[in-house]
């Protein structure tokens, strides 16, 4: 799915089409654009829009190959950032992560959206609802409206995580979970990492945006990035770490309940086996074929011998309990 957004005027003009060289098109070189590139997995129609654009060939291997999260220096034709950020819609306690590339022009925005992000829908949203002078501010303040939109997208992230680990939390705290609650919170603190990676790229881009050879971004966007997203990114990051803190706590309390389980069990069968080793005593010791054995001539030796098993099996137990063993 291909949709175009042309900026004009303080108006969006919203396109949407599955065939490239119609998107094409409808391109106004003399505007500012946004095109978002959702599920859109043909190598030749990328290589069209990466030509159109006038970017280098190999942005099209880029992003086929998924190259390496961050901003890419390496080419100075564009902005161009491969991202992997965590979202709300959430499998098994798994979190989606989706992954993509963004890439600023002078007067373009591309997203190659692998997964589709709903930040970005929201923005679409409020980009068609509000007034944007985007002659004045250039197609970098929607860039900046794009970051913002991610972070914003964390507080979801992060409200859910603590909704789940409050649930997990007393089932440790109660000694009620078992090996799936340790699986569970073992799960969600793996499938959290890309969230450390995407602060990772954001404070990388926020690090090489002040440098003087920095083209892509003007000083008012700059400048947004530096008052509002720099707290922004460090508060979520520290709360991202709280987070982390948080699920290997109770890590650790559900390892050391399951290991407390696993001793109990066996005590229990080492008790179970001490109190059957008398009897097992008996039964070999009057298993053996001897001829002499006076015992064997009694009348009452057969019931005798059961009763003693019987008497031994109870008091065992009455002794394991009274101590607490069982």
């Amino acid at each position: 799915m291909l949709i175009l957004l042309t900026f004009s005027q303080n108006n969006v003009e919203l396109f949407t089409s599955r065939d490239v060289d119609t998107v094409l098109k409808k391109i106004d070189n003399s505007h500012n654009i946004w095109l978002r590139c959702i599920h859109f997995r043909d190598r030749t129609g990328t290589a069209k829009i990466i030509k159109h654009f006038g970017l280098n060939s190999s942005r099209v291997n880029m992003i086929f190959n998924h190259s390496p999260l961050g901003i890419d220096e390496d080419v100075e034709d564009c902005l161009f950032d491969s991202y992997e950020i965590l979202t709300p819609k959430i499998k098994n306690h798994e979190f989606e992560v989706a992954r993509g590339n963004i890439v600023l022009g002078d007067n373009f925005i591309i997203t190659f959206e692998i997964t589709e992000l709903k930040a970005l829908n929201i923005l679409v949203n409020n980009l068609q609802k509000r007034t944007l002078d985007i002659e004045k501010w250039r197609i970098d303040y929607v860039f900046y409206l794009i970051f913002k939109e991610i972070l914003n997208n964390y507080h979801t992230v992060f409200e859910y995580i603590s909704r789940k680990l409050d649930d997990l939390e007393d089932e440790v705290l109660d000694n009620f979970g078992d090996e799936s609650t340790y699986q569970k919170i073992a799960t969600m603190r793996q499938s959290s990492r890309s969230g450390r990676r995407n602060f990772q790229s954001i404070k990388s881009l926020m690090a090489i945006m002040d440098g003087e050879d920095f083209q892509w971004l003007s000083q008012p966007v700059k400048e947004l990035f530096n008052q509002e997203l720099v707290n922004h990114v460090d508060k979520l990051w520290q709360e991202y770490q709280a987070l982390r803190a948080w699920m290997s706590e109770l890590m650790e309390i559900q390892r050391d309940n399951i290991a407390s389980k696993t001793g109990e069990r066996i005590n229990r069968l080492t008790i179970l086996s001490t109190i059957f080793l008398p009897i097992t005593f008996i039964s070999g010791f009057y298993g053996m074929n001897f001829k002499y054995m006076p015992e064997l001539d009694q009348p009452l030796a057969y019931p005798a011998a059961v009763c003693v098993m019987v008497l031994i099996v109870i008091g065992s137990i009455f002794y394991a309990k009274k101590q607490r063993w069982l």
